[in-house]
């Protein structure tokens, strides 16, 4: 946070399309104030412009994408995500609309786990199915706190680095824990963002996770299930009706889970099928097929504008989440009340319950490691 800043009005990024304009002669950052939070704190937001056409609007507070426009095929730009007008608006969401979430993103089942021979608990904030689980970091986890920005430049490109302490005994966790969260908008086209974190004093389970809600068509208020999507993932994890998973890991073959080849969202969303029926549509973690290094994940495309969004990451699986608890209720970006399965999340991560399931890949961050994920957005139109 800058103490010299002074309060901007900030321009609304809402879903409306705009005329196509000149690009911007090079790659280049700005910061402004966004307000201020109910105890006084200044809260900056930094806009990111690449040569292209694209920018993207960064908050301090929730370390939050707010925005994030992209040319389509005609070269009109739009904001291909799901979110809200202003700072008041961001601090109502429920949603984890833009969010990063943390210390782990995802659900723990029933709140509990055990490290190194000690039992903690966790808040219990989500209930799918009557069970209650401890949901992306608990009551306040590290989308609803305060970061500290700066601006970077990395490899020719501009971004910004968000950085903020979890204390020891945090929303139950065990550690202090120090985070970064970079965002970096390149002019190839790739918005990447990056979390990387250190504990001290005691281990600690951690999955920090972007959880940014896409539509890339030209209307926030249409459905995501027209969109193409493409896992690079053979199994899945199927889950209990907590959403939890079972452990198993079930082959896609055959299933409405196959997007191993471009398939519509919506072709199989409604088949009978027991996981779709106990998520209420996709809300699952895909395992994906290549294992090391930072490889490609998934591809979302949509057919009407051209758009189409590369994802690659070091994470083990990706959640694909439909939107089906989106209901119309939340008001957000141009005062639109987004409907139901109007966008979709894919989230890259270590797997749901990992703290609970010794034979997923482990969760856990020692002192002396660094935990690291990378996750390139990667767009073409």
């Amino acid at each position: 946070m800058k103490s010299a800043i002074f309060l901007l009005p900030i321009l609304a990024l809402g879903a409306c399309t705009k005329e196509p304009s000149a690009p911007a002669s090079k790659n280049s950052i700005s910061e402004e104030s966004y307000g201020k939070l109910p105890d006084g704190s200044d809260v900056a937001i930094y806009t990111l412009t690449n040569k292209n056409g694209m920018s993207a609007k960064v908050t301090e507070y929730g370390a939050i994408l707010v925005g994030l426009e992209v040319p389509d095929k005609d070269g009109k730009t739009a904001d291909v995500t799901h979110g809200y007008d202003s700072l008041e608006g961001w601090l109502t969401n429920t949603s984890y609309f833009g969010s990063t979430v943390g210390r782990y993103g995802n659900r723990i089942a029933h709140g509990k786990f055990s490290l190194n021979g000690e039992g903690y608990s966790l808040a219990t904030n989500n209930d799918p199915g009557g069970i209650p689980c401890a949901l992306h970091g608990g009551l306040k986890g590290f989308d609803k706190v305060l970061w500290s920005g700066k601006t970077i430049s990395k490899d020719g490109s501009n971004g910004v680095e968000l950085t903020y302490v979890s204390k020891d005994g945090e929303e139950g966790y065990p550690g202090e824990l120090t985070a970064v969260v970079t965002y970096i908008l390149t002019d190839d086209n790739e918005l990447i963002w990056e979390a990387k974190a250190t504990v001290t004093g005691k281990s600690t389970p951690l999955n920090i996770v972007h959880h940014s809600y896409w539509n890339l068509s030209n209307d926030q208020m249409s459905s995501i299930n027209d969109h193409v999507l493409t896992l690079d993932a053979d199994h899945y994890l199927p889950t209990d009706a907590g959403l939890i998973p079972t452990g198993k890991l079930d082959p896609v073959t055959g299933t409405p889970f196959d997007f191993t080849k471009p398939t519509a969202i919506g072709d199989r969303v409604g088949v009978e099928n027991e996981a779709l029926t106990l998520g209420g549509g996709y809300d699952h973690c895909w395992v994906l097929t290549k294992k090391d290094g930072l490889r490609h994940a998934a591809t979302l495309h949509d057919p009407k504008t051209g758009r189409t969004m590369d994802i690659s990451t070091d994470q083990p699986g990706i959640q694909f989440y439909g939107g089906n608890f989106l209901d119309g209720t939340a008001t957000g970006k141009n005062g639109e009340k987004y409907p139901f399965r109007s966008a979709c999340c894919l989230e890259t991560q270590v797997y749901p319950d990992s703290p609970n399931q010794p034979d997923f890949p482990s969760s856990i961050l020692k002192p002396g490691e660094t935990y690291s994920h990378t996750m390139v957005h990667k767009f073409s139109w």
